[in-house]
Parts: structure tokens; C-alpha cells; sequence
């Protein structure tokens, strides 16, 4: 039992999400850019993805291990290295993958270059799970509660949501004057998958009485949302590949979100920006399944272990009945995590040095930027934080470079490096994230890596 209990765990612990993508904010000559900040200045004329290849990314952190804690071909035994990854950690550590897949996505201008007005639209895939740490769970399954008399396991510890969904989207952005540029996007959120528990409480202890007398109490509140599983536990004989494509294209249960961003030039050459994502929700409906562990239970007697065939099974069947588990199919709704962006950019060295500006961007006029981005992102507990700061450079027309430097909870030497290049009208980005560690990865408590390939095709008539 406490072998499942563990595998449990560590399999929550280790699929969680981050979604900071701090080298492709405001890097745009990636189209890409635009979903990162709706209100980013880009001035293509139209644009348009390779389907399942414009964009994909991926990211994985850690900040309580790595890998290597627990893999290390070191001669260590593997539950001595568990130990003390879970003695070493805290319960407000996380651990994170989050990935997304773009289906389709394009872009084009309305107007002339003067009205500065632009639409874009498209269709991605996305994956993300949130846990923190279950820490007095992870002691209990491994020690039990002999060599912790007196110790309140919080079962609260036990904080996480995951989901597999797809997000249909068509954004607007304008520019008001040559100052500042306003955009925002709507969003079609179809889940196919859903699993939330984040909402849990109650305590677990035990203290020795008099005469060898224990009393042990058990207090809990502790609730499991799913969906979309259903129909796959109960005797399933369907298609589950056309099911999850049905899914996919709003087949799911269905939510709505909005992003809102801007950007702003109080100088030629500062620019400031500022974003704020996923605004938004989903009503889980359909195939929804709840499993609930609430109860409150006290015993007083000479052994207080409820494992059955230790003690009586007359005191594991009270403990059972005060705390049982139910399963119910209640609706609920969730919020998606909440991202906020904002980022200060000083421009400096002409960059005119071609007949047009192909890129289209303001900044671009000059061939040298440096600037700082923070990032905050809504969880369970306390929100995550990353501070970033950059240099960006452009080398000739077709290709620009940002090199970053971030600060966050999974790392402080997270360097990271972003190429885009567009040859004739096909552009192609590739951007990843805390290269130190790519000497070994297994070390690495973060990573993230994104590609993608689009067709351009600029306005050549927007002045510099």
C-alpha cells in the first residue's frame, strides 16, 4: 500500500507545469509572439503556420530535485535517495512539464500600414498539471506514524490540477497612435481531459496516553475533480482516438477566456509592454466523476495501527465507516492559471540599414536592445514569479537573436538563447532555455525548448 502510495506521488509530483516562454515574449519577428501579448507590434502583412509545425514547446522544471537525485547510477540505494529528496524538500516546492502544439494559426492586416490594424486567429493543443509537493503524505507512506508521535501531517500538503485541452482563438490588435498599440483575444477552451484537487484539508496525528493508551485522530476534507475519464473506467468499447479528436474540436467541456495586452513607446527607442493571459474558465459537464474523503475520526487504545490483520478489524471498520470514500458526479467549473507579462526595453544603434524595415517591428530600427520582463503566474498557493533580463540583436535583415538571463523558483543561472531567421518567405525560430545544464540534463532542474516554422510575408510599404 504504501509502494502505490509512493508511485502516487511522485508520479503527481512529477507532471506539473510552468508557462513562462520569457525568449519568445516580445520577440517579434516569431508571429508566435502575439500569443504571449496580444498588443505586440508586428506589422506583417499576413502570415500563416505550417500546420503541427509553426509552433511547438515544451518545459520542464523542478525546484525541490532533479533527475539525478533520483536516477544516479551512484551506488546508492534508490530508496535511500528518495528519503532524501523528500527530507530535502518542502511542501511549497513544485515540480513542472507543461507542453503545447500548435494546429493551425495565421495572421493578416487590415488597411493600409496607416490604419494599423491587425487580426489573428488559430487552434492550439496544450497540456499542464500543477502539483506542489505532498510532503507529510510522502513521510507517511514511507515511515508511517511510529517514529512521529506528536506530529500534525497536514493533509492539505496534497495540491494539485492537471488538464489536457485545446483552445481555439482569434485576437485584434490596433494601433491607437504611433505611441501606443492595444490588442486583445478571445478564447474557446474545449477540455478533454481534467483532474483538480487543490481545495483539501484536515490533519492526522497521533500522541501517547497514559497506561500504553494512544489517541489518534483523523480530520479530513479531502476532494478529487475529474473529467472526461469516465467513459474509459466503465466498460469502454468506443473508439478512443476519435474520441479524443472529437474532443479536441469542441466535443470537450467547454469554457470561455480572454487575453488583453498593449505596447507602449514614451521615446523612440524605450518600449514598454504588458499582458495578461487565460482569463477565463471552463464548466466541466460531461463525464465528470468526484471522489470525496471527508470524516472525522478518534480512537483511544492500545494500538492505534489500521492496517487490516495488525488490529482488530472491528477498529478498522469504525475507521472506515467515519471516513469513507465516495464517489459522486457533481459539475464544476476552473479557472486557468492566470499569466501576467510586462517587460521595459531601451533601443539603441541604427539598424536602417536596408532599403525597408522587412520586419516591421519599431524597435527595429535600431540593431541592439536590452531590456527586463517579469513574469507572474496564478497557482493553488502562492503565485510563481520569474524575473528575465535580455539583449537582443539584429544581424541582417533576415536574422535577429535574443539571449536571456532568468531568475525563477526552478533556477538562478537559467540562460537562455533565441535565433529567428526568415529566408525569402519562410521563417523558421528555434528558442531554448538554461543551456548550462544541457552538459547534463539528468542534473537540470529546468528546461524548455520551442521550434516552429511560418510563412511571411511583410509589408515592405511600412516606413521606418
Amino acid at each position: 500500500m504504501r509502494k502505490l502510495l509512493l508511485l502516487f506521488i511522485f508520479s503527481v509530483s512529477i507532471s506539473c507545469f510552468s508557462q513562462n516562454k520569457q525568449i519568445l515574449y516580445n520577440f517579434t519577428s516569431v508571429p508566435q509572439s502575439m500569443l504571449s501579448n496580444p498588443g505586440s507590434d508586428v506589422k506583417y502583412n499576413w502570415f500563416v503556420g505550417i500546420p503541427l509545425f509553426s509552433g511547438f514547446s515544451t518545459n520542464v522544471g523542478s525546484s525541490g530535485f532533479s533527475a539525478f537525485d533520483l536516477f544516479a547510477n551512484n551506488g546508492v540505494d534508490f530508496n535511500a535517495k528518495l528519503r532524501n529528496v523528500v527530507f530535502s524538500t518542502s511542501r511549497n516546492d513544485k515540480v513542472s512539464i507543461n507542453e503545447q502544439l500548435e494546429i493551425f494559426n495565421g495572421g493578416f492586416k487590415l488597411g493600409d500600414w496607416q490604419e494599423g490594424s491587425y487580426v489573428s486567429f488559430g487552434m492550439y493543443q496544450e497540456m499542464d498539471f500543477f502539483s506542489y509537493m505532498p510532503k507529510d503524505l510522502a513521510i507517511l507512506a514511507l515511515d508511517g506514524n511510529q517514529n512521529y508521535l506528536g506530529k500534525v501531517f497536514d493533509l492539505g500538503d496534497l495540491s494539485a490540477k492537471g488538464e489536457l485541452l485545446s483552445v481555439f482563438h482569434v485576437g485584434y490588435h490596433k494601433n491607437v497612435n504611433e505611441k501606443l498599440i492595444l490588442g486583445a483575444r478571445g478564447k474557446i477552451y474545449s477540455s478533454i481531459f481534467n483532474v483538480s484537487s487543490t481545495k483539501n484539508s484536515g490533519y492526522f496525528y497521533t500522541i501517547p496516553g497514559t497506561n500504553s493508551i494512544y489517541e489518534q485522530v483523523i480530520s479530513s476534507s479531502v476532494w478529487a475533480n475529474t473529467s472526461g475519464f469516465t467513459n474509459y473506467i466503465d466498460n469502454y468499447d468506443g473508439n478512443a482516438k476519435s474520441d479524443i479528436i472529437k474532443k479536441t474540436f469542441f466535443g470537450g467541456n467547454l469554457g470561455l477566456g480572454f487575453d488583453l495586452g498593449l505596447t507602449y513607446y514614451p521615446q523612440d527607442n524605450i518600449q514598454f509592454t504588458a499582458s495578461i493571459l487565460d482569463v477565463g474558465f471552463i464548466k466541466h459537464t460531461n463525464e465528470v466523476r468526484n471522489y470525496s474523503y471527508k470524516g472525522y475520526y478518534k480512537y483511544e487504545g492500545m494500538t492505534p495501527d489500521f492496517i487490516p490483520g495488525n488490529s482488530g478489524e472491528s477498529v478498522f471498520q469504525e475507521f472506515l465507516d467515519a471516513i469513507s470514500l465516495d464517489t459522486l458526479s457533481v459539475k464544476y467549473t476552473t479557472s486557468r492559471p492566470v499569466k501576467f507579462n510586462s517587460s521595459i526595453q531601451y533601443s539603441f544603434g541604427d539598424g536602417r540599414d536596408s532599403e525597408c524595415n522587412c520586419q516591421g517591428n519599431n524597435e527595429m530600427k535600431f540593431k541592439n536592445s536590452v531590456g527586463a520582463q517579469l513574469f507572474v503566474m496564478s497557482t493553488p498557493r502562492t503565485p510563481l514569479m520569474a524575473l528575465t533580463t535580455y539583449y537582443r540583436r539584429k544581424f541582417f535583415d533576415s536574422l535577429e537573436m535574443k539571449a536571456t538571463y532568468t531568475i525563477d523558483s526552478f533556477s538562478s543561472k537559467n540562460i537562455g538563447l533565441g535565433l529567428s531567421t526568415t529566408l525569402g518567405k519562410v521563417n523558421f525560430y528555434v528558442l531554448a532555455d538554461n543551456l548550462l545544464e544541457y552538459r547534463d540534463i539528468s542534473k537540470a532542474n529546468s528546461l524548455s525548448f520551442q521550434l516552429g516554422v511560418n510563412i511571411i510575408f511583410p509589408d515592405k510599404n511600412t516606413p521606418d
